[in-house]
């Protein structure tokens, strides 16, 4: 198992043990699990994110850490966008959709200004780093 999966690993189990808390480096901030099917494989992968709430919606950011390309989870919600979201204790089925234009540059700022990382993210590539709406699907 690589260093990455190893963290998510540890940061999922932590996470499933504590309704949803985490510590490290997630202390205090919004964290969810989002479960997407593999591109290639269509095996289910678990992935622990930062989530932004607003305006009644819920998006996740895929920074990558600023690398110059997108996170493998990223690629596979825009081949399969139904997922299934952990927050806290609660799953739910959600449509991810990736948000663009005006409303993109709104939703990140607003996470930039929250959890200043996300603009040295930013800095860091490149790329505009995709937002991605999480509608809950009931």
């Amino acid at each position: 198992m690589s260093e990455v999966n190893d963290w998510n690993a540890q940061i999922i189990a932590e996470f499933r043990a504590n309704s949803g808390n985490v510590g490290g480096q997630f202390e205090g901030a919004p964290v969810l699990l989002l479960h997407t099917t593999g591109k290639r494989s269509g095996l289910e992968r678990v992935n622990p994110m930062m989530y932004l709430d607003l305006d009644g919606h819920r998006y996740v950011f895929a920074s990558k850490a600023g690398a110059d390309t997108d996170p493998d989870w990223y690629r596979n919600l825009v081949a399969e966008p139904t997922v299934t979201v952990e927050a806290g204790t609660e799953t739910y089925t959600a449509t991810a959709t990736t948000v663009t234009g005006a409303e993109r540059v709104r939703i990140y700022d607003e996470q930039a200004r929250r959890y200043p990382g996300f603009a040295e993210y930013a800095a860091k590539t490149s790329r505009v780093i995709p937002v991605v709406e999480l509608a809950r699907k009931d």
